[in-house]
């Protein structure tokens, strides 16, 4: 077994995270670009948001064909379990987010499009569960920043203070 993400996983991760980036700075731009362009910086935010949502189920997909690849030296067991809840919890955030969103647009009543097709409208709209839905998306959101902050700290923390393989197994490269 490597001691590496297979290639595919490795692509797959940095791409989400890019997607994550834009989906994230499409909706803090939407109040600060003028207000012809709001519109699109927040179409622009709901297809970022479907974009992540695809990569996650991609990414479990693919994570049912490789095995996770040891970490070099070993964790202790408390680590290692850590590590696979902390895991688990961004894919649920990460999925449930774009779910939430979409429900919050179709509550609302609002149009939007995906990839350029419109969406047809597929629930009652309800400004009372819109708002319920649209306030645990927020705060799922805001949750977000802390979860890929400490994703990213856990990373450091194993390269440059545990001096193990967690970060060198996902790097793009040989």
């Amino acid at each position: 077994m490597s001691n590496r993400y297979a290639r595919s996983q490795i692509v797959l991760h940095w791409l989400t995270l890019l997607m994550v980036i834009l989906t994230y700075a499409a909706m803090l731009l939407k109040d600060s670009v003028p207000e012809a362009w709001a519109p699109l910086v927040k179409n622009l935010h709901f297809n970022f948001g479907a974009s992540v949502f695809a990569l996650m189920l991609i990414r479990l997909a693919v994570r049912t064909l490789h095995a996770t690849p040891p970490t070099t030296p070993p964790l202790e067991e408390w680590q290692e379990v850590g590590a696979k809840i902390f895991h688990w919890l961004l894919y649920v955030v990460f999925l449930m987010l774009p779910l939430l969103g979409v429900l919050t647009l179709a509550y609302g009543g609002k149009s939007w499009t995906l990839l350029g097709w419109p969406v047809p409208q597929w629930v009652t709209p309800d400004p009372v569960m819109r708002k319920l839905v649209k306030t645990v998306h927020e705060t799922l959101a805001n949750i977000g920043y802390f979860i890929i902050g400490a994703h990213a700290l856990a990373a450091l923390y194993h390269h440059y203070l545990r001096k193990d393989d967690t970060l060198r197994r996902m790097m793009p490269g040989k």
